[in-house]
């Protein structure tokens, strides 16, 4: 479901008003009369903003998603250094302040989040959790600071009341329904698909996505099945699955159910279901080298949001962090970090009511800039831009999320790890 948001704006706002009036007729003798209108000054709007640009990194350095941070830090310092170079924004260079998010049974976000405001971060990029995420919302909006996570996929975040302050640059999860429907149903071969998933929350939402997108193929799915955490048998689902007769099964679930996941995946290939005939969707594709003996997903497909950075970007990450060796996130946090910096600039103000007002705007439907470089460049001559970044298009919707998403697919090799085979732009 959509929700309207009330995005900020900054507008302004000028007309003259000319009044015509003739009170009597002028006698035949009379010189004309000429009228001078003095012209309405242009409004000055005075940058309500300190002059410098603090961006606000906040990511999990401790607790068991720190393995994300570094890539995030890497991505947001790039960007800055990117931007630095260039002049900074508004003629002074930006700042970055660091502070760790933690994890979600902990408080450590809100704790690290007051120190941000305390030290007047203009713009926040993280967290990488979505329940961090969620809970970051409220303090952006009493803060008045805008939230850009580069990592929180969870569909539920887009009908989460905001104001105006969250974004992402990272596609919700249940967009992924465009990007199987393309590459399930798409194509010349009519394949026969069936889903078996969890339905739960996000589960729920990318079903309905995934069936949608279907029917835009004039096709739907021959097998619907459901199961639960707590499942442990498989037989009833891959028994109806063999009288659906599907050529493709996706498995659909999440990173608390992994036990019934596996168990899930264990008994599709087993009844048949395995290599090209199963797909995994970016919450159980991950590396299951442990989980199975050798050979067990050889063949099985997956998909992930994110794009795949390139040789060129990950050499420059490698100076913010030569020990970087995962890039999961970093392009999008180096996108939200360009877009905050590119608000500004359109705002002419790094204040962070303004920067909130203006990110909308620099995403899309102007003229179009690959790089910081580029974008200033049009800037000098039409303040309407629109950033497409090194994560993909990043067109913000009204409700904060990106779309189109770019989608990654990836084929399992014999020791069952997942390797990047393509992607596309969908959704």
């Amino acid at each position: 479901m959509t929700r309207f948001r009330a995005t900020l704006r900054l507008v302004v706002a000028a007309s003259v008003v000319v009044t015509l009036a003739a009170c009597t007729s002028p006698a035949p003798t009379a010189a004309p009369v000429v009228a001078s209108a003095t012209p309405t000054p242009t409004p000055v709007i005075t940058p309500s903003g300190d002059g410098v640009l603090r961006v606000g990194a906040i990511f999990p350095t401790s607790g068991t998603f720190s393995f994300l941070a570094a890539a995030q830090a890497a991505g947001v310092a790039t960007a800055v250094k990117e931007i630095n170079a260039l002049g900074g924004v508004n003629g002074q260079p930006v700042e970055v302040v660091a502070a760790d998010s933690g994890e979600a049974s902990a408080t450590t976000l809100e704790t690290s989040f007051a120190t941000l405001v305390s030290k007047e971060v203009d713009v926040v990029v993280g967290p990488s959790s979505s329940a961090l995420a969620q809970r970051t919302i409220s303090l952006a909006i009493d803060a008045k600071i805008p939230v850009i996570s580069p990592a929180a996929t969870f569909s539920t975040l887009t009908d989460v009341f905001d104001d105006g302050y969250f974004y992402r640059t990272i596609p919700a999860y249940d967009q992924q329904g465009y990007a199987l429907a393309e590459a399930l149903a798409g194509g010349e071969t009519r394949q026969r698909i069936a889903f078996v998933y969890i339905a739960d929350a996000q589960g729920s939402a990318l079903h309905d996505t995934f069936v949608t997108a279907l029917a835009d193929y004039d096709r739907e799915l021959v097998a619907d099945e459901v199961f639960t955490a707590s499942t442990t048998s498989f037989d009833a689902i891959v028994a109806k699955l063999k009288a659906a007769k599907p050529d493709v099964v996706v498995v659909g679930a999440n990173y608390d159910s992994a036990k019934a996941s596996n168990a899930a995946i264990a008994a599709l290939v087993a009844g048949g279901y395995g290599a090209a005939h199963l797909w995994l969707t970016s919450l159980n594709t991950g590396d299951y080298s442990q989980a199975f003996p050798n050979g067990t997903l050889s063949g099985v497909r997956g998909v992930i949001e994110g794009a795949q950075p390139s040789a060129e970007f990950i050499a420059a990450l490698k100076t913010a962090d030569a020990s970087l060796s995962s890039y999961r996130y970093a392009m999008e946090a180096y996108d939200a970090t360009m877009l905050a910096a590119l608000a500004a600039l359109v705002a002419k103000d790094d204040d962070s009511e303004a920067v909130a007002g203006s990110l909308y705007d620099v995403s899309k439907g102007g003229v179009k800039c690959l790089s910081f470089a580029e974008c200033l460049e049009v800037l000098k001559t039409n303040n309407d831009i629109d950033y497409d970044g090194v994560s993909g298009p990043v067109n913000f919707t009204p409700d904060g999320d990106i779309e189109p998403g770019y989608w990654g697919f990836y084929t399992y090799d014999g020791e069952n790890k997942f390797v990047f085979n393509s992607g596309s732009i969908v959704g």
